[in-house]
C-alpha cells in the first residue's frame, strides 16, 4: 500500500466508511470501531449477530489500552511471546467498551499485527480498527480483491490491494484469563 492508498484508506474509516483490507491471512472488513454506525453497517453486510463481538486490531498496545481492563505484568508478558504476530487474544474489556465491539461478552478479542499493512493503516489511524474476515457470515474468507467483491459487492468504500501474510487459516483466539482456545491455528 502506497503513502496516497493509506491515506486514502484512513479517511474514508475516519468518514465513517468501511473498508476491505489484506491481514495476516484473509481479506479483513474494517472501520471506526467507536463509530457506532459503521460498525452496526458492517455488522449488517457481514449478516453477522451483534452479540458476537468483533476483534480489534492495533499496531501496538497503547492503542488498545482505552478498550481494556489494566493488566497484571504476567499477562502482559504473555500477550508479548505472541504480539505482534497472528494471535487474537480474548481480553477484560473496559465496562465502557461499546457492546457493540464486544457483544454479550466481559471481554473483547485483540491483536496487535504484525502484518505491514495492517499495522501501517493502524498507526495512520491513530487508534484500532475493527477487524472481521471479509465475507458474509457462513461463507468462506476473501482471500483476495476480487474474492471480497464477489461476496460483498460494492458495499464497502475502498478495497485496499495487497498482499496477506503466511497464515493459512484466520489467527487462533486464545483466552487470557481461562487459557482456552477458543479458534485454533
Amino acid at each position: 500500500m502506497n503513502h496516497w492508498q493509506l491515506r486514502q484508506a484512513a479517511r474514508i474509516v475516519h468518514s465513517g466508511g468501511l473498508i476491505a483490507y489484506p491481514t495476516e491471512a484473509v481479506y479483513g472488513l474494517g472501520c471506526d470501531p467507536l463509530n457506532a454506525a459503521a460498525v452496526l453497517r458492517l455488522l449488517s453486510l457481514k449478516r453477522r449477530s451483534m452479540d458476537k463481538g468483533l476483534i480489534l486490531i492495533a499496531a501496538d498496545f497503547d492503542q488498545l489500552f482505552p478498550f481494556l481492563l489494566p493488566l497484571n505484568s504476567d499477562d502482559e508478558a504473555t500477550l508479548h511471546t505472541t504480539w505482534p504476530g497472528p494471535v487474537t487474544w480474548l481480553l477484560p474489556a473496559r465496562p465502557e467498551t461499546p457492546r457493540w465491539l464486544r457483544g454479550s461478552h466481559e471481554t473483547l478479542a485483540v491483536r496487535i499485527t504484525d502484518h505491514p499493512q495492517a499495522a501501517a493503516l493502524c498507526r495512520q489511524l491513530g487508534h484500532p480498527l475493527v477487524s472481521t474476515s471479509a465475507n458474509r457470515s457462513g461463507q468462506t474468507p476473501a482471500r483476495s480483491p476480487l474474492a471480497v467483491r464477489r461476496q460483498l459487492g460494492s458495499a464497502l468504500d475502498l478495497i485496499v490491494f495487497g498482499a496477506l501474510g503466511n497464515q493459512a487459516r484466520p489467527t487462533p483466539i486464545r483466552d487470557l484469563t481461562s487459557g482456552r482456545i477458543l479458534r485454533p491455528a
